[in-house]
């Protein structure tokens, strides 16, 4: 979704022309088959992005690298990398993933790529804190959030509707938000939780709402990002109850919409959103405290309304002009004398 935002960005921008080459390119049409075969699969999409990347990096003067964790970064953002590198061309490695610091410690191989690399970009305070454990030099260059599309609406009165839109996978644990609700439905007998997101998780939670007898529980299931902003609109507290986390587009999301966020205090989470002033942060795991949070806020709705009034306020850092600067910078920092002008870049 940031590399989407990003390239929507540049979009006609005078100074940077970008374009993506997809990790994940649609093989040839004989070879198409193949995609529906475990593993064959993975070779496939391999045989087909390897050349892409060679075609497209060649005709640019920064390659700008996203990068997640684990066998996905040896799939994609590695290849890039080195294929980068054979070409001449300087890199940026924007790491996003909060599982970093049990990545790191497992991988010599993604410890010596982002030692190589011309650049390391990170989101957030969380990963530049982490990469220098590791003695991994990275600069912080946040999401970018495009506020407009997010209209801001103070919660008044306060409702018992709670939103989540975090993906139903475990390291997300959506489990402890829907253990949380039942606390508060058993206080708020009209509360509602809707559930925007998919996952491996989702039929295990269908089972717990219902073992747990739950009422008024939406899984809204995978929604287009067009469809999101109605959602924040819809609901009025904003619950997150994460394991491992970065920077959550979700919560810049939520502060954007004027929704007061609890959540865990997982990852960089901490990093966007001070406890008792942005909103409210629990222990990672704590679903007694997730629904303590929530009681509190619609026990205090003043309370949560000043929350959600300097959450905004924070959002400014996460703006385009802002963000743009420092990814133009250091775009322009990595380009040889002769070809800063120019500045056309592969994100």
């Amino acid at each position: 979704m940031q590399a989407d935002r990003l390239l929507q960005a540049w979009q006609g921008d005078p100074d940077v022309r970008a374009w993506l080459v997809p990790h994940n390119p649609l093989p040839a049409a004989p070879l198409r088959w193949a995609t529906r075969i475990k593993y064959l699969r993975t070779v496939v999409t391999e045989a087909t992005y390897i050349p892409l990347l060679v075609s497209e990096l060649r005709r640019a003067d920064v390659v700008h690298i996203f990068s997640a964790s684990y066998t996905s970064f040896l799939l994609a953002p590695l290849p890039a990398q080195l294929i980068a590198h054979a070409l001449g061309k300087p890199v940026v490695m924007n790491y996003r993933s909060g599982e970093a610091p049990d990545h790191l410690r497992r991988s010599r191989v993604a410890r010596s790529a982002l030692r190589r690399v011309e650049r390391n970009a990170v989101p957030s305070r969380f990963l530049r804190d982490v990469f220098a454990g590791f003695g991994i030099d990275s600069v912080i260059v946040p999401n970018v959030i495009a506020v407009e599309r997010f209209p801001y609406r103070p919660r008044m009165p306060l409702r018992p509707r709670l939103l989540s839109t975090r993906n139903l996978d475990g390291l997300y644990n959506v489990a402890c938000t829907v253990r949380a609700f039942q606390q508060v439905q058993a206080e708020h007998p009209d509360a509602s939780l809707t559930l925007v997101g998919d996952g491996t998780e989702a039929g295990r939670l269908k089972v717990l709402v219902s073992s747990l007898g739950l009422r008024n529980v939406t899984f809204a299931g995978r929604v287009d990002p067009s469809q999101i902003p109605a959602f924040y609109a819809d609901h009025d507290i904003y619950v997150q109850s994460p394991n491992i986390d970065n920077m959550p587009a979700s919560v810049l999301e939520a502060f954007a919409s004027g929704l007061p966020v609890v959540s865990t205090d997982a990852g960089g989470v901490p990093t966007i959103l001070r406890d008792g002033e942005d909103g409210l942060l629990a222990p990672v795991g704590d679903a007694d405290a997730i629904a303590a949070h929530v009681l509190h806020l619609l026990q205090r709705p003043d309370r949560a309304r000043t929350l959600a009034e300097s959450a905004h306020r924070t959002l400014e850092a996460y703006t385009w002009p802002k963000v743009r600067h420092q990814w133009l910078s250091l775009y322009r920092s990595l380009l040889p004398r002769q070809a800063r002008q120019r500045a056309a870049v592969q994100a």
